[in-house]
């Protein structure tokens, strides 16, 4: 089963006073890669968020926003640390009748002692409201889920129509490679017919002849590109991931690809094989994309 992994997912829902709000967005990846974007007050529960999503999603770089709206879920209050504040003001007064300074100590300069005065948050967040967020998370990744695997319905169709089009150059190959050796052995005694003026080495042809066969001959690469677009269709059709061993497939199909191509000594056969790694470009291109 083809999945991609670019998709979107959006879910909402309302808990107590406050109106929670989800989206999330994925793009491809090597690995699994979750980023959470929200308050701070749920950071304890961000492990069961991210193993909530991983049960859906397998790879791909997951973008996560929770945003609230309506009554705070963090209460804040003002600590103050009056004995530093009394000793800073003791200080101030000190310097200014040390240097006869006719400063007054004011309200400006006490608030700017940070260390003296912080505001503390305190989550009023509940397990109800953490509960919801989980579901409207779970909500949102099952559409994201959706998305993937619909945008994967149209990745297999492209493959698949790619794949025949691999396979009807293969078949032309087969058809093509056993005419290029009689063709070079027609070339090759003509040429030494017109140097030597009618006499020819019946056995230096045929010897000339097996040398070229060997080295032009295709038939183990032709072989294994089959193999490798069978085992491309049979793959497309498990239920698992299956990205990681497409890519290594496109690569062996590149691989074979590249050596047709470095032993064509056919118009024909490079033709074709120009086609073919056009082919598997496009290939390499949507495997990328794919869970």
């Amino acid at each position: 089963m083809v999945v991609s992994m670019t998709g979107f997912g959006r879910a909402s829902g309302q808990v107590e006073s406050c109106f929670m709000t989800v989206e999330m967005k994925s793009v491809n990846h090597r690995f699994l890669e979750i980023s959470l974007k929200m308050p701070k007050q749920f950071l304890s529960i961000e492990d069961k968020i991210k193993k909530l999503i991983s049960k859906f999603v397998s790879r791909g770089r997951i973008e996560v926003y929770v945003n609230l709206d309506g009554e705070s879920l963090v209460e804040k209050s003002i600590h103050i640390d009056w004995d530093l504040l009394s000793h800073y003001v003791d200080t101030l007064h000190e310097i200014n009748e040390r240097f006869s300074l006719k400063d007054e100590v004011t309200l400006d300069q006490i608030l700017s002692l940070h260390e003296g005065i912080d505001i503390l948050e305190e989550s009023t967040s509940s397990d109800i409201v953490e509960k919801e967020l989980l579901h409207i998370i779970e909500s949102a990744v099952q559409q994201l889920s959706e998305m993937r695997k619909a945008e994967g319905e149209q990745l297999s169709v492209d493959l698949q129509a790619r794949l025949a089009d691999m396979r009807n150059i293969g078949e032309e190959l087969e058809l093509v490679a056993p005419t290029v050796v009689e063709q070079y052995r027609e070339k090759l005694t003509k040429r030494v017919f017109e140097f030597v003026t009618g006499m020819i080495d019946e056995n230096r042809i045929l010897t000339e002849v097996a040398l070229f066969a060997d080295k032009a001959d295709i038939s183990e690469e032709l072989t294994r590109l089959h193999s490798h677009i069978h085992q491309f269709q049979k793959t497309l059709q498990t239920s698992e991931p299956i990205g990681r061993k497409l890519d290594f497939l496109v690569q062996e199909l590149n691989r074979e690809a590249n050596t047709i191509g470095s032993k064509a000594n056919d118009g024909r056969i490079a033709k074709n094989v120009v086609e073919l790694k056009s082919i598997i470009e496009k290939l390499k291109e949507q495997v990328q994309n794919i869970e």
